[in-house]
């Protein structure tokens, strides 16, 4: 047994080396010169979803385009049912940003294998052994130089470096799992990733906190092989270096939002107006908890002593992925009819960035419901644009964000239905004067968020991976 163990690990390392040595040839054969004679570097982006338009793919177009190097871009991507032309005009449409430089798209046939939908149990293992076959199917259509793994695929690093010989990189949005979702099990909490059936049963419950940890351990098995690794808050920070052990090279690198732009909307005194205007900005994934929010202003509206004509108006702004976020907006809706407010709720899906900044504007307030959110680029932007922000008490808003400036208070937290109805009762109850006083101490707060501060941040962070 034990001899034919070792032939068959021979075999295997023998194949291995052969398709890294093939992969190298290809690569090889299919490079262009540059300018000044020399063969083109080839840096590739994985972000199978880059025409989402979240905060992910505006880290995606601000690296690309931070970039000056003479190199070929190349960008993996799932989107097959748009043209490359109609990304990069996506990209501008609603988020400002114009690239520099071409970008190659290549488009995967196999994204639907990272679809959570696909894996009803042990989603999280079945999206990662998905992500390995779709980034092999992107190998064997481009072997690139430098791999940048830019919306969280870590299992497929490896793949990329062992096999693609490619110096990686990877910037972290929100870890696979985390020491807070073991902790969540451990506790047996319902959460939209631990169902109800679960939480009851304990022996399901310790089943479950068992794969669980095999899979951290695995996570950080395939995370520490990045040559860098930038992640996006402190919350992140914390989290990957608990479960990757790569310290020396791992950073923060905030992630960019478009201070700028949310700057140049007037802050002045709130109009005398009979209707104000709370604003939800985030794409519509079931970790936003956009139900905690309808149901929170659901409550407020039922508590509050105010007239009906001075009733406040929710405006929920988003993206939409897929079918499955289709769906949940329109299970949205139907929680809104449910509970009454559905005259008083509008939804704003994939609008141009123009109308969104219209939204922002005109708001009074800024609502985020996401328990434990990685950063919150639409935090950001709603402070740039002189909302008075509501975030949860978790994650990236309390380590980073919402957090006092110079002393001052820059905006609110909560943590659940009650907390939050009553926190948009204390705002809008608070003078015109202390609310212009809060918004002005927000903007001057996020200007460290800008652009060109993640520019400079990602640029000496991925230096080495072009050394």
């Amino acid at each position: 047994f034990t001899v034919v163990m070792r032939t068959l690990c021979l075999c295997l390392v023998v194949v291995l080396w052969g398709i890294r040595l093939w992969l190298h040839q290809r690569k090889n054969q299919l490079a262009s010169t540059g300018k000044d004679g020399k063969r083109q570097l080839v840096v590739a982006f994985f972000h199978p979803y880059c025409n989402a338009g979240g905060g992910g793919e505006r880290v995606l177009w601000c690296a690309i385009r931070a970039l000056y190097k003479d190199a070929i871009y190349v960008v993996y991507t799932g989107d097959k049912d748009v043209t490359g032309e109609q990304i990069v005009e996506s990209a501008f449409r609603r988020f400002n940003i114009k690239l520099t430089h071409p970008v190659k798209f290549v488009f995967l046939e196999k994204r639907y294998l990272v679809e959570a939908s696909l894996y009803p149990h042990f989603t999280l293992l079945g999206q990662s052994l998905g992500s390995v076959l779709l980034g092999w199917e992107a190998l064997m259509k481009c072997v690139p130089d430098v791999y940048i793994d830019s919306m969280g695929y870590a299992f497929t690093l490896p793949l990329f470096k062992y096999l693609g010989s490619c110096r990686v990189g990877c910037y972290v949005h929100y870890p696979t799992i985390s020491t807070d979702m073991l902790s969540v099990v451990r506790s047996q909490n319902a959460r939209f990733n631990n169902a109800a059936f679960i939480t009851r049963n304990p022996l399901l419950s310790k089943l479950k906190l068992v794969y669980y940890y095999l899979f951290a351990f695995v996570y950080g098995l395939v995370g520490s092989r990045s040559d860098v690794i930038m992640v996006n808050s402190s919350w992140t920070l914390k989290h990957i270096l608990s479960l990757w052990r790569a310290g020396a090279c791992t950073s923060v690198v905030y992630p960019p939002c478009d201070v700028q732009t949310f700057l140049d909307i007037p802050l002045h005194e709130e109009k005398s107006t009979t209707e104000y205007f709370i604003v939800s900005l985030g794409q519509f994934r079931p970790e936003k908890d956009h139900p905690l929010q309808i149901r929170a202003f659901a409550k407020f509206l039922e508590k509050t002593a105010l007239g009906q004509q001075s009733l406040p108006k929710l405006i929920l702004i988003g993206g939409c992925r897929n079918q499955q976020d289709e769906q949940r907006v329109n299970r949205l809706k139907k929680l809104c009819e449910e509970l009454g407010v559905d005259k008083k709720v509008e939804f704003k899906v994939n609008i141009p960035f123009e109308e969104l900044k219209k939204y922002l504007a005109d708001a009074i307030i800024g609502l985020h419901t996401m328990w434990n959110e990685h950063f919150g680029i639409g935090i950001v932007e709603c402070m740039a644009a002189g909302t008075i922000i509501l975030a949860h008490n978790s994650g990236g808003p309390k380590l980073d964000i919402v957090v006092p400036y110079e002393g001052h208070i820059t905006g609110f937290l909560a943590e659940n239905e009650d907390d939050y109805s009553e926190t948009i009762a204390q705002i809008l109850s608070l003078s015109s004067e202390k609310r212009l006083e809060i918004r002005q101490n927000a903007r001057q707060s996020v200007n460290r968020f800008a652009d060109q501060e993640f520019e400079v941040a990602f640029l000496l962070s991925v230096e080495q991976l072009f050394k």
